[in-house]
């Protein structure tokens, strides 16, 4: 119960904001990704896999950067109808 207020705050949000709140695709498609490149090698030491997981980063935000969210349009009218919401998405849109 302590945590309520943290979730009651996503119902005030329609369907189309909760449903990529919920969402953990693309959280489990990084760990996929992450235990392949570990998977594949043996290293020497701890920072030769920091490394080979940075290079996985760098080739993953590569291949996702500017790809649309479906239902962006949606979700963003949904969440400007909250002003601190809107204040933040002002922040970072870029016209």
């Amino acid at each position: 119960m302590r945590n309520w207020g943290h979730v009651a705050q996503m119902f005030n949000y329609g369907s189309a904001v909760r449903k990529i709140m919920y969402t953990t695709n693309a959280i489990e498609a990084v760990n996929s990704s992450f235990r392949k490149v570990i998977k594949k090698g043996s290293f020497p030491n701890e920072n030769a896999v920091m490394k080979a997981l940075y290079l996985r980063i760098t080739e993953l935000y590569r291949k996702w950067n500017g790809r649309p969210v479906p239902g962006w349009a949606m979700v963003r009218n949904q969440m400007s109808m909250d002003d601190r919401m809107q204040a933040r998405i002002m922040k970072y849109e870029k016209f």
